[in-house]
């Protein structure tokens, strides 16, 4: 964070590791590792670049160490990149390296298990890891993995020289059955468990690690059951909004009808379809309503045939590529926010929606009430693949100025209260000391002085 961002927010400017952190202790020196960074497609890296950033504001060092596409980080935190062969890449994702790119045996490995039907990147990433980690022994107080769950990152502190915390957002066995129970062809079926075969591993390495931290109750719930791993050793930290970038302003003027979500991908998981089929009832009522996706139009899918069926070509659009000021001010001109999804882990766009003061309809998948808060209070909640209830919630915030105003800022006072990443960094913290504790059978030191404490349609 800059010296101005963190005047702007009214808080101190602390240069990383320079006297003691904002707990009173010593600043720790930090690797936070991502396989995978992009902060515009995808939770992973909006985790990586804000929690980095506000670890930095409270005093520690922090270095990112990362692969294609490397996270777009704030000043005072490092990044080392790790590069992978980047197959996925666009504009020619599945590519074939040239000879000249292999450098060892771990891009053939990557190469080989792309060319199989699998996804390698978990696995070839945490090998690199281990192998850069190893180099550099002695420099970190505690490794931060963001669930890559890889083999090469087993043995934490005896291998690596630190303490392994591990963040696991939610188990990807859940993306793996919603995918398959929406697959239609034996093809498809078996196409979806070729790419998540790196489950196998993710379940084997998750059973193993010390310390997990996860962003909700839910996908404690769901990391428990699906991956094994021992509730003791499972921690929730709730993640949060950038209330720098999302927060009210009355200049920026709220456009009539405006519907927006947020949806990274054209996955069942997202729900977008539903959200599509809605809009199409809404408008029966609601003529000038629209929806605006924050993501990548589909060129085919469901999501694509739902738009030409109901001829809603017109009336739905998609951005992507847009900075965070423009998203900030996208999601405060909305009238409603949406989060369709079938699950969520946690769900950013709910929490982000909430702080501008926008009023949110979502659904009850996964973690979202935990976010989204009571029906009728802070949100609008409905069943989650219900067009129908999409609809009617929608409707009645679009036709009630004096609801919309109500749930608004309810929600925002809900998101200061709970979800802010500087929250989020701090537990976060103590978690990193607790493992540090566990490690060379010490009571980790403690902060020397305390934090302060709907209707049916």
């Amino acid at each position: 964070m800059t010296a101005d961002a963190a005047a702007a927010v009214g808080r101190p400017v602390t240069s990383p590791g320079a006297g003691p952190a904002a707990d009173g202790e010593r600043p720790l020196r930090i690797a936070l590792l991502s396989y995978k960074g992009n902060p515009f497609c995808g939770g992973q890296g909006v985790y990586v670049r804000h929690l980095s950033r506000e670890l930095a504001a409270l005093g520690h060092r922090v270095e990112v160490i990362g692969a294609q596409p490397y996270p777009v980080l704030d000043d005072g935190v490092t990044l080392t990149e790790l590069p992978s062969l980047d197959l996925y890449r666009q504009p020619d994702p599945f590519r074939t390296p040239r000879r000249a790119e292999y450098r060892d045996w771990v891009d053939a490995l990557e190469v080989a298990t792309m060319w199989t039907g699998g996804f390698p990147e978990p696995l070839t990433f945490s090998l690199r890891a281990r192998r850069h980690l190893a180099a550099r022994r002695g420099e970190f107080d505690v490794i931060h993995d963001n669930q890559t769950l890889g083999y090469g990152l087993l043995g934490g502190g005896d291998r690596l020289g630190a303490p392994l915390v591990t963040t696991i957002h939610h188990p990807i066995t859940v993306d793996r059955r919603l995918e398959l129970a929406a697959a239609a062809t034996w093809q498809r079926r078996l196409s979806v468990r070729r790419w998540y075969g790196f489950i196998a591993m993710q379940r084997r390495v998750a059973r193993l690690l010390p310390t997990v931290l996860t962003v909700s109750g839910s996908s404690r719930r769901e990391i428990v059951e699906d991956l094994g791993v021992r509730p003791e050793r499972l921690h929730v930290v709730p993640i949060g909004a950038d209330t720098r970038v999302f927060h009210p302003d009355p200049s920026v003027p709220v456009v009539p009808g405006r519907i927006v979500t947020t949806s990274s991908a054209d996955v069942p998981l997202k729900g977008l379809v539903h959200l599509v089929d809605a809009l199409a009832k809404i408008r029966a009522d609601h003529p000038g309503a629209h929806l605006v996706v924050v993501g990548k139009r589909p060129d085919k899918g469901p999501v694509a045939d739902a738009v030409e069926r109901h001829g809603l070509a017109g009336a739905v659009e998609f951005v992507k590529g847009i900075s965070d000021a423009e998203l900030g001010d996208l999601v405060r001109g909305a009238q409603v926010a949406c989060v369709p999804s079938l699950y969520e882990g946690f769900s950013l766009p709910a929490a982000e929606a909430m702080a501008t003061g926008t009023p949110l309809v979502a659904t009850t998948g996964g973690a979202i009430p935990e976010v989204a808060g009571p029906d009728g209070e802070t949100c609008l909640a409905v069943p989650p693949g219900d067009a129908d209830a999409l609809a009617c919630a929608i409707g009645r915030l679009l036709a009630d100025d004096a609801l919309r105003a109500r749930i608004g800022a309810a929600g925002r006072r809900r998101v200061l209260e709970r979800f802010t990443w500087e929250q989020a960094a701090r537990q976060t913290v103590e978690r990193y000391r607790a493992a540090i504790g566990d490690r060379t059978g010490r009571t980790p030191a403690g902060p020397r002085h305390p934090a302060k404490a709907g209707a049916p349609c």
